[in-house]
């Protein structure tokens, strides 16, 4: 097998990551403006626990496939490769199955547990997902092995059109009927998607299928390892890749929680509590998926590219990917974090303009939540590089520290009147922040690697603070003269361009590196005759 960064499949994945975001917003936000804090507070309780469930589904079990398949395939066992994806698809299948019946039998207890009973009807709506989502992990996690990242980014941007256009439609024509329905039905676009991400799956492979079967066939001198070894092996692999890519959904599994029976006891009504809440994790969460799924897109792409060189034991190639991890990291996390923070209301006001009052509100949240974008990059990256290091528990220990620190901090300030919501959003940005510092000192003591700081870090952030000035400065006069909605996305759009100026004039980028990305030697040639480069 040749040797790849895993720059290229990252930059694949990381553009349906955008796409599908986008999708996203054009979902959550109309939602959030439709329904109100109210409604996204019902949403949000079923979302999340769905969410680490379907984590599960989507990277771990692909990124464990991922790993068991790369590693076979560069050892030239091909036949053994192919078994693993059908060995995976009997075992997610059944999980599937268990997975579904729990929600939707076990939707009245679970909502009552967690002190929001007006969710019912969405938690019950998302279980049809899980009968699908599994399947649909396996075809992925079996392409993404053999490097091929454009398979899973087709099915992920058919699976989020899907449920945009489903969610959507139900939750608007069930809004008649009361909240609680229309966030069901914007859940149930959610049940929707896997099914056509299936679907398009199913049709690749088939089209592949002929080569597939030729290129894994068994070849005479290779050993057959037996059935329940390697689905112990692929358990052992995804459960704990899974608690460690899942930190953004474990997180909000906290505050689900913790935060409605804690602001209900100091003082708060339930549906105040609900509305709050709703504001933090429908309007303000949101809006950091956009870094959160570029940096996990790099995590699942670097998995088997650094499992293909420790399996090698290519020290040269392994220290490579894992440099460029940090470094993109940072460059993907500094500017959405300092970018966001310049101007965090602006964009709340922009986004959810039919409910300003409760997006001024939430814009708190948001700055909070902003500061711990980059840590949650840096977490995400440094979780694939164990990963394919073959320590996913290692990561995992990193998550429990963090989810410590998430839930002794939440709780403690959650519970004073003067910060009430904004105490989770405090709670989430130091637990990043000691996900991300013990993921990254993992790595270096695992690997003896030496991270050059001024390169990877501190430059991004120089850049990132003239940016955060530009951004905030401009939008101060702009706003004044253009209006919020107008002012705001100009500041964005300069925001951008200076940052990308600022990292090449600073040297955080070389010359060399801009053409292995998307349309790079395109992009050099523009920045050559602006005299940028």
């Amino acid at each position: 097998m040749s040797k790849k960064t895993f720059l290229k499949g990252a930059a694949i994945l990381g553009f349906a990551g955008l796409m599908v975001q986008v999708m996203g917003a054009i979902f959550r936000i109309p939602l959030g403006n439709i329904i109100g804090d109210e409604g996204m507070g019902y949403y949000q309780t079923a979302y999340p626990i769905y969410v680490f469930l379907l984590v599960f589904s989507t990277n771990g079990a692909p990124a464990a496939i991922s790993k068991m398949t790369s590693e076979r395939i560069a050892l030239g066992h091909y036949g053994e490769a192919h078994r693993v994806f059908k060995l995976a698809f009997v075992l997610m299948g059944a999980i599937g199955v268990i997975a579904a019946a729990v929600f939707f039998f076990g939707a009245k207890p679970l909502v009552n547990m967690l002190g929001n009973p007006g969710a019912y009807y969405a938690m019950m709506a998302i279980a049809p997902a899980l009968l699908f989502v599994p399947l649909m992990s396996v075809y992925r996690g079996y392409f993404q092995g053999m490097q091929e990242m454009g398979p899973t980014a087709a099915s992920q941007l058919i699976e989020q059109a899907a449920r945009v256009a489903v969610g959507l439609s139900l939750a608007i024509f069930l809004l008649p009927k009361g909240l609680e329905f229309a966030a069901a039905g914007a859940t149930f676009g959610t049940s929707v998607g896997p099914v056509m991400g299936v679907a398009a799956l199913m049709g690749i492979y088939y089209l592949k299928r002929k080569k597939i079967h030729i290129k894994m066939e068994y070849r005479a001198d290779e050993p057959k390892e037996s059935s329940k070894s390697i689905l112990k092996t692929l358990a052992m692999i995804a459960v704990p890749i899974t608690i460690g890519v899942s930190i953004l959904p474990i997180m909000n599994i906290v505050d689900v929680v913790i935060v409605m029976q804690r602001m209900q006891d100091i003082g708060f009504t339930g549906d105040e509590a609900n509305s709050l809440y709703g504001q933090l994790t429908g309007m303000a969460g949101p809006v950091i998926n956009l870094p959160m799924a570029l940096a996990l897109s790099m995590a699942l792409s670097m998995v088997p590219a650094i499992a293909a060189a420790n399996s090698l034991k290519d020290t040269h190639f392994l220290e490579v990917n894992i440099k460029l991890g940090l470094r993109t990291a940072m460059m993907i996390g500094v500017p959405c974090s300092f970018g966001l923070m310049a101007i965090s209301e602006p964009i709340m006001r922009l986004l959810y303009p039919l409910q300003e009052a409760s997006a001024i509100n939430a814009s708190k949240s948001l700055f909070l939540l902003s500061i711990g974008v980059i840590f949650l990059c840096v977490a995400q990256t440094m979780a694939g590089t164990l990963q394919g290091l073959g320590k996913p528990g290692t990561a995992v220990y990193g998550l429990a520290a963090g989810l410590a620190v998430k839930c002794i901090v939440t709780y403690i300030l959650v519970g004073l009147p003067q910060l009430n919501i904004e105490g989770a959003a405090i709670g989430s940005t130091l637990g990043f922040a000691t996900i991300g510092i013990y993921n990254l000192f993992a790595v270096k003591r695992l690997t003896g690697i030496h991270f050059d700081l001024k390169l990877s870090v501190w430059k991004p952030l120089m850049a990132g603070i003239v940016m955060y000035l530009l951004v905030a400065g401009f939008y101060f006069v702009a706003n004044r003269i253009l209006g919020n909605s107008i002012a705001a996305l100009i500041s964005v759009g300069i925001g951008a361009v200076a940052y990308g100026i600022l990292l090449i004039k600073l040297g955080a980028i070389a010359v060399n590196e801009i053409k292995y990305l998307p349309k790079g030697e395109k992009l050099l040639v523009l920045l050559k005759k602006l005299k940028l480069v």
